[in-house]
């Protein structure tokens, strides 16, 4: 069973758990981390930024992710969000089939 690890970081922690909680609650996502915040420096628009943000780490499977990628892009506050979707070589096999389970379209009728 194919599992994806996506990756976004978002500015402050209200808007992380936001996300995680609308992803979540729409089952597309099983499970979404809201991590430290981190320093963030990257170029953007001609100038070297530098910004404090909160990395997340949602696990989903890939029939949620164009749904995913949509959520984030419409609930993420920068202009262009960060959305990296990186599969998960290998798990825990119960750990998967539980992702698998709850992204499920419905608790009965998996994606």
């Amino acid at each position: 069973m194919e599992t994806l690890l996506v990756l976004t970081n978002l500015p402050d922690e209200e808007s992380a758990r936001r996300l995680a909680a609308h992803l979540v609650g729409e089952r597309l996502a099983a499970c979404v981390n809201i991590l430290a915040p981190c320093r963030s420096v990257y170029r953007w628009e001609g100038r070297i930024e530098d910004a404090a943000e909160v990395p997340v780490l949602i696990k989903t499977v890939p029939g949620r992710y164009a749904d995913l990628e949509a959520a984030i892009q419409s609930l993420h506050p920068y202009e262009l969000p960060e959305i990296i979707a990186v599969p998960i070589a290998h798990g825990l096999p119960g750990y998967l089939a539980w992702v698998a389970a709850e992204t499920a379209a419905s608790p009965t009728n998996p994606c």
